[in-house]
């Protein structure tokens, strides 16, 4: 978008974080203005908002921002000034909208993307309606133009502001539209404007002219040898913008010429752009090979560039005067900037914002773990230093290694309010869609989580909490009957427990139909006929790819697509999902997750000669295995503990009469006992990722690589607790 100096590329970075940041806190407000009105100090905030965003975006000269930032302002300053009235049910959704354009703008800015037919005519459609608002008072969206209708063409600013329509017996086949206004002394000069128009006609055909008669003065000042003749002309012609201002060469220097392209035409200009070479190009020059600006125009343009910086000490942006000039339609600057955005192109980076405390710690750490390790080299090198001292500093460098990878792991963590906060607007949204009562009530945001595993877990929340606004919360009729208030409630909560973070979704809507999904899942084959499953059984069933109960299908949900991909989303990040659901009361979405994704306490068992982890969060007891006991088995403190023999699953070979252990290992109420030889300790592991080739691998999540360099598998718990004694259909050999 403009040639930024190095050194400032963390800055834009930072700008655009808390830009983000800004349209969050303004969607959070306008809701809030919605259900309680305007105050002063909410008024103040969504203007400094957009006042922020727009001065911070013209530091780094991304005009389209900040040009589409100020329109905004500009409303909003008028509210402030009681120039303009604020009407929320008309001006919220504006608002909101335009805020959502902003943040579209900001993601394909940071992404160097080229802005696309259809956002730039959201970009027109959206700058009407604030134009419209402060025209007229209200926040009126005007309709879109029909594309088979002919464009409506404007007097330039030069000329009292009104629109003059072409005939409606002009073709729309026009693909130039030309402004012009004959100077004065057009007749004093020798020319006759006539035979301009005529010349016109040599080269294309003229479809459409209106006579402009503004300029005409009363009779009693009229100059019969002085020119007041304009005129709005569509023109066809398979010709380009120079060979149509060559036509009018002779009187260039006395007339105001301007010569755009027609509405139906900007989409082809939007494609030639996008198709130019990626090589660094100015504006004027991407504008000029793809033929909507001329050579002449653009060092006109630049003259006036190089004026205003001396008279006026300000450095006016070409694109700007471009558009005032109208030389050239907005929809095709911002497309032109992009393009040179994309042609500087360089790998996004993710920014993270950490408190300045927690960094100075992890310094303060790593400088006692120099400290400690040069000991360590010194009594290691010392043949005469105590056994005792030796281990004593190995002790405290290990102390240290452990302490500083908490804290650098804990400076990936964020609250998870960065993810809950973009749910209110959807659950308005959606329910105003759905015409249901919906209220949303959120708890826990300060629970925190690994930054790469909340990007993970954003989709399946979302669809979750779409369906069940869509599926759980009834009609408000529906409630009434039921004897429920008539607005529907969701809740999403977040808290820690002693494996990791668990993120419910609530609702006190109709529940799950245990009935209903069981005869669906025999009509699809996926359950036997008279086969007996608990409620959990039946509820994981929805799971299926392209399971759906849906009457109808509908926009949000009812294709049979998505709930199957949360189940896949979740488990990708070692996470689980259990249903609790009770018909005509609600229903309860459970997701299990780890706190993070880079380093576990693990135990490391021996089995036969290979080596495993099992995550020490499940762990809940070791006991030892009775040399006579055999099964499937084996009791428990008088329950019945289902057993999984990893030498069998794995299909490694176990010493005969060697002595067994059993790790137990649970999440939630599922309980299973694992098999193994020996148990080697606890550690902290390092997680390695499984190659294409085994990521599908049934039992195993991950690997790491242990201290003496050998390779252990990382056990799938989520995996093992659903299959202990269905191994046989999930891929894994039976259980003892």
């Amino acid at each position: 978008m403009i040639d930024i100096d190095p050194a400032l590329q963390g800055a834009l970075e930072t700008f655009f974080v808390e830009s983000q940041e800004l349209l969050q806190e303004m969607e959070k407000i306008l809701l809030s203005v919605e259900q309680e009105g305007l105050d002063p100090e909410r008024l103040n905030a969504l203007f400094r908002a957009a006042h922020t965003i727009k001065g911070s975006a013209g530091l780094f000269g991304l005009d389209p921002l900040v040009r589409f930032t100020h329109r905004l302002e500009n409303l909003l300053d008028g509210v402030r000034a009681g120039k303009q009235a604020f009407v929320a049910q008309e001006m919220v959704p504006l608002l909101l909208a335009c805020a959502d354009h902003l943040a579209a703008y900001l993601d394909m800015l940071q992404g160097n993307d080229i802005f696309q037919s259809e956002f730039l005519a959201e970009d027109v459609r959206l700058l009407e309606a604030l134009e419209a608002v402060q025209r007229n008072g209200a926040a009126v969206v005007e309709p879109k133009q029909s594309p088979n209708a002919p464009p409506a063409l404007t007097v330039p600013s030069s000329q009292p502001s009104k629109a003059i329509p072409v005939s409606p017996s002009v073709p729309a086949q026009a693909n130039w539209h030309i402004s012009l206004r004959f100077g004065t002394d057009t007749f004093r000069d020798g020319m006759d404007p006539l035979s301009f128009l005529q010349y016109l006609q040599q080269i294309g055909n003229i479809v459409g002219l209106v006579t402009i008669t503004d300029p005409l003065p009363r009779l009693e000042d009229f100059d019969p040898e002085s020119c007041y003749l304009g005129f709005e002309i569509a023109f066809a012609g398979n010709v380009g913008k120079r060979e149509i201002a060559e036509v009018f060469d002779f009187v260039k220097d006395s007339c105001v010429l301007h010569i755009l392209p027609s509405h139906e035409r900007l989409a082809d200009y939007l494609q030639m752009i996008a198709a130019l070479p990626e090589t660094e190009q100015r504006l004027g020059e991407i504008l000029v090979a793809v033929g909507s600006l001329t050579t002449e125009e653009l060092q006109q343009a630049l003259g006036k560039q190089q004026a205003a910086e001396k008279s006026e000490g300000t450095h006016k942006p070409l694109g700007e005067i471009l558009v005032a000039e109208q030389m050239v339609q907005e929809p095709l600057i911002q497309s032109a900037l992009a393009k040179q955005q994309q042609s500087r192109a360089q790998q996004p980076r993710q920014m993270l914002r950490i408190q300045a405390e927690e960094l100075d710690q992890l310094i303060d750490l790593v400088g006692e773990l120099v400290i400690a390790s040069a000991a360590n080299r010194i009594q290691a090198a010392d043949e005469e230093c105590a056994r005792e001292s030796r281990l004593e500093a190995a002790v405290q460098v290990a102390r240290l290694v452990e302490e500083i990878r908490d804290r650098a792991l804990h400076l990936r963590m964020i609250e998870v309010s960065e993810i809950f906060q973009r749910f209110p607007r959807v659950v308005r949204d959606t329910a105003k869609q759905l015409g249901k009562e919906i209220q949303l009530e959120i708890r826990g945001e300060q629970t925190e989580l690994d930054k790469s595993m909340a990007e993970k877990i954003v989709d399946p929340l979302m669809h979750l909490v779409r369906n069940a606004m869509d599926h759980g919360i009834e009609p408000v009729a529906e409630r009434l009957e039921a004897g429920k208030s008539a607005a529907g409630r969701i809740i999403l909560e977040a808290r820690h427990d002693a494996s990791g973070i668990i993120i419910e979704v609530q609702d006190d809507g109709a529940g799950l139909r245990r009935d209903k999904i069981l005869n669906k899942a025999i009509e699809k084959g996926l359950v036997a006929e008279g086969q007996k499953l608990t409620d959990s059984e039946v509820y994981a069933l929805i799971f299926a790819a392209g399971f759906s109960t849906a009457d109808k299908i509908s926009d949000i949900s009812g294709r049979g697509v998505g709930m199957d991909v949360v189940k896949q989303n979740i488990e990708a990040v070692r996470g689980n999902i259990e249903i609790d659901s009770q018909q005509g009361k609600g229903s309860t979405f459970r997701i299990r997750l780890p706190l993070t994704l880079s380093i576990i306490d693990g135990f490391v068992v021996r089995v036969g000669k290979g080596l495993f982890v099992i995550p020490s969060d499940v762990v809940e007891e070791c006991i030892e295995y009775p040399a006579t006991k055999s099964g499937g088995y084996m009791q428990l403190r008088g329950q019945a503990l289902p057993l999984l023999d990893l030498a069998k699953t794995f299909q490694v070979e176990e010493k005969a009469h060697s002595r067994r252990n059993v790790i137990v290992v649970g999440q939630g109420a599922e309980r299973v006992g694992v098999l193994v030889g020996a148990i080697l300790g606890n550690q902290q592991t390092v997680i390695k990722p499984l190659g294409r080739l085994f990521e599908s691998l049934p039992g195993i999540s991950a690997a790491t690589i242990l201290g003496n360099g050998e390779l252990a598998p990382i056990l799938d718990i989520s995996h093992l607790l659903q299959h202990p004694a269905r191994s046989t259909r999930s891929g894994l050999p039976n259980t003892v």
